[in-house]
């Protein structure tokens, strides 16, 4: 920790205190990277609306980007616990936010994951934080989904796993093609869910009507 700056913000009016902690000499290349882009852009960093942002801009990038600081075979084994289940754990509607690695910009949605145990369960959060660190990175969708699969396969060694996401992604939407209503879904399975009726199964448990 002795590389980390911490900010503190504090506001009287609510006694609320805010704290963020950062890598002081990443925060600090990384501002004056964006005040370069943002000149570059034809901006005015001086002006009064864009003084901070690049100091902004900075910190927030760290913070979506934190999957790459964070170990999702560490995470699920902080809580692994013997127990004699073998139908589906599923854990759906997990919110995902993450970045194109090929434009930088945002996609966003939501992931469906499902395990069936042989022997060893994990905490139910455990699943949801294993999507966070991968999503917190600059990100393939494709890559994402198999990621989460191949991590609790590795991890648990399940009898099967399932992951499902579907994303709308900015790129398509804010540029390029311009589609408003476009969903990306994308899917992975191992062991049973390889089998066409537990697919079937996990399909209509995480809802008929897939976008």
């Amino acid at each position: 920790m002795d590389n980390l700056k911490t900010d503190q913000m504090f506001f009287e009016d609510s006694n609320y205190k805010k704290i963020e902690e950062f890598d002081a000499g990443v925060t600090d290349k990384l501002t004056q990277s964006y005040k370069s882009i943002i000149e570059n852009l034809g901006e005015d960093v001086n002006r009064e609306g864009l003084l901070n942002t690049p100091l902004r801009v900075a910190k927030a990038m760290q913070f979506i980007t934190q999957g790459y600081s964070m170990d999702p075979v560490k995470i699920i084994k902080s809580a692994i616990f013997k127990e004699d289940y073998q139908s589906m754990v599923i854990v759906k509607n997990i919110e995902l936010y993450s970045l194109c690695e090929h434009h930088l910009i945002p996609f966003f949605g939501k992931a469906h994951v499902a395990y069936i145990p042989n022997g060893y369960v994990t905490g139910l959060s455990k699943i949801a934080r294993i999507v966070d660190a991968y999503a917190r990175r600059l990100q393939l969708q494709e890559r994402l989904t198999n990621q989460i699969r191949d991590c609790i396969q590795q991890t648990l060694n399940p009898l099967g796993v399932a992951v499902v996401i579907e994303a709308q992604h900015l790129c398509m939407m804010m540029r390029g093609v311009q589609k408003q209503n476009s969903v990306t879904t994308t899917s992975a399975f191992t062991g049973a869910f390889t089998k066409e009726a537990t697919r079937e199964e996990f399909i209509h448990l995480i809802g008929d009507k897939l976008n």
